[in-house]
């Protein structure tokens, strides 16, 4: 009941961002703006999606390896594939890492091991995230011009960083309570692995390159929906509103981030001196590639070996 409840409350917040977002939205003159160039632009912006999917797999097997759940490159590449589809249909924004961790495990790794590679993955992510917000804060300062939405800018990358440096600190902090606590305990293995990836000579730099690129991928495929509808905003603009609106629809309060996203990119746009317009129809058609993405993604699944050997595995979640 209270999953169920959760999942409605989710589908009413979407419902509602989508309202308050499209209210005034002209879809006619949308439509109007996509022709045959704009097909093309798609496709490139489903390519580069294709390819930062492909940018995460080789982060997440570098994160499960140092986890102790090491995984074959295709093996990454289809479990993150999974992902992608279960990102669009079940009722958050995470729903993909939790089949990642349960394919992982299924597939003999173990819940806990399986665990700690989705959640330390999860993590850095972030990290890079609010890193790339703060490496361009000084531009998008000058770029929003609207106080309230400076202020809001940085206090949320003020979060999202302060977030991070407690999460990777935490394994160093004197107190035994955090081990034998169930909950701080995993918390702080976590910590340790992230801690251990991230400072380390021989994969530090390739964590941190790779993680700013998935991000930068993404404000690629902006660029690419955004040249679709011949919007005027450029790449450099692009750079310094997308990664924040990234960052506020990846709180799950819905589906597959539908209406945050597009509420959160039409007031960037808008606190930008941009048309809010534009930054909503940039939001739908950027949701569209990733939508579409985890179609081909829901392909891999009804096509894997996983699928096909569904209850021939048992599954024991230890104690």
């Amino acid at each position: 009941m209270r999953r169920i409840v959760f999942s409605a409350a989710k589908i009413l917040v979407s419902a509602a961002l989508l309202y308050f977002a499209l209210r005034k939205a002209d879809f006619a003159a949308l439509a109007a703006r996509i022709d045959a160039t704009s097909i093309g632009w798609l496709a490139l912006a489903l390519a580069v999606a294709l390819f930062q999917v492909f940018v995460g797999t080789l982060r997440w097997r570098t994160i499960s390896a140092g986890s102790g759940a090491p995984l074959g490159l295709p093996q990454a590449f289809r479990y993150n594939m999974i992902g992608a589809f279960f990102n669009q249909t079940l009722p958050s924004a995470i729903g993909g890492d939790a089949m990642r961790l349960w394919l992982v495990a299924r597939a003999g790794a173990g819940w806990r091991t399986a665990a700690y590679s989705v959640f330390v993955d999860r993590a850095i992510g972030l990290i890079a995230l609010a890193v790339l917000i703060m490496c361009t804060l000084p531009w998008s300062l000058a770029l929003i011009g609207n106080p309230e939405g400076r202020l809001g800018l940085v206090l949320l990358d003020a979060v999202a960083l302060g977030a991070g440096v407690v999460f990777l600190a935490l394994h160093l902090l004197p107190f035994d309570l955090l081990t034998r606590i169930w909950a701080t305990r995993h918390f702080h293995t976590c910590s340790q692995i992230a801690s251990d990836l991230l400072f380390r000579s021989r994969s530090g730099p390739w964590l941190a390159l790779i993680s700013l690129s998935i991000h930068v991928l993404a404000v690629v495929v902006a660029w690419c929906v955004a040249r679709a509808i011949a919007s005027p905003i450029d790449f450099t603009q692009l750079l310094f509103l997308v990664p924040p609106t990234m960052l506020i629809t990846m709180i799950p309060i819905s589906i597959a981030g539908w209406g945050v996203r597009e509420a959160s990119m039409g007031l960037a746009f808008g606190y930008a001196g941009l048309d809010a317009g534009d930054g909503v129809a940039v939001s739908l058609l950027f949701g569209a590639v990733y939508f579409l993405l985890g179609g081909f993604g829901g392909l891999v699944w009804i096509f894997s070996a996983e699928k096909a050997a569904k209850g021939d595995a048992e599954i024991k979640v230890p104690e």
